[in-house]
C-alpha cells in the first residue's frame, strides 16, 4: 500500500476560523440583547485567543499514512516529567495558558479559581490527547509532552492571581465587568471571588 501524506497549513485555517469567530460573537451577543462594543471587542480578542491556541498546538501540521509513511517518531513523546523538560517551551506553554482566566471570567463568566485551574488542566489534557493520537497513529508533527501538561496548568494558575490581582483596583474592576458576557441577576456585574 503507498504511502500518503497531507499538510494542512496554518493561515489558510487560522484566519477564516478567526473571522468566523468574530462573526458568531456578534450574533450571538446580538441575539441575547447583549451587545456593545467592549463585550464585542472581548468576544473577539478571546475568540483570536482561542485562534492563536489552536495555531501554537496543532498547526501547522504534517500527516502521513500508509506502509511508505514510517513509524511514529517517539522522540516526540515525552512522559517524564522535570527530567526531559525543554524549559523554554515550559516557559512559553505557561504564558501561552495565562489568559485563559481573563477569557474565562468574561465570556463564560467563571469566578473561582478551582475551575480556571481545572480548565487549564483539562484544555491542555485535550491538546497533549490530540497531539498523542496524531503522532502514533498519523505520524503527526508536533510532541506529547507531560511538561507542557503541567506547565499549561501552571499558566492558567498564574493567570487566575493576575487578574484576581487587577480586579482589585476598582477601575480595572469596572472596565472587566464592562465587557463581561455573564449576567448576575441582581443588575451588576460579578465580581472574582
Amino acid at each position: 500500500m503507498p504511502s500518503h501524506q497531507i499538510d494542512v497549513p496554518a493561515l489558510p485555517v487560522l484566519l477564516p476560523l478567526g473571522v468566523i469567530l468574530m462573526i458568531v460573537v456578534g450574533v450571538l451577543l446580538h441575539r441575547r440583547g447583549r451587545l456593545s462594543t467592549p463585550r464585542l471587542l472581548a468576544g473577539w480578542c478571546a475568540g483570536w485567543y482561542g485562534v492563536a491556541v489552536l495555531g501554537a498546538t496543532l498547526l501547522p501540521m504534517h500527516l502521513g499514512w500508509g506502509d511508505g509513511a514510517g513509524g511514529p517518531d517517539l522522540y516526540r513523546l515525552i512522559l517524564i516529567p522535570v527530567l526531559e523538560m525543554r524549559p523554554l517551551d515550559f516557559l512559553l506553554n505557561t504564558v501561552m495558558t495565562m489568559p485563559l482566566a481573563t477569557v474565562l471570567h468574561v465570556v463564560f463568566g467563571v469566578r473561582s479559581e478551582r475551575r480556571v485551574v481545572w480548565t487549564g488542566f483539562l484544555l491542555s489534557l485535550a491538546i497533549e490527547s490530540t497531539q498523542l493520537t496524531l503522532l502514533l497513529t498519523l505520524d503527526g508533527n508536533r510532541w506529547a509532552d507531560v511538561n507542557d501538561l503541567m506547565s499549561n496548568t501552571l499558566g492558567a494558575w498564574l493567570g487566575y492571581l493576575l487578574l484576581r490581582r487587577f480586579m482589585r483596583s476598582e477601575r480595572l474592576s469596572r472596565a472587566v465587568e464592562s465587557c463581561s458576557f455573564a449576567r448576575t441577576g441582581h443588575g451588576t456585574p460579578a465580581a472574582v471571588r
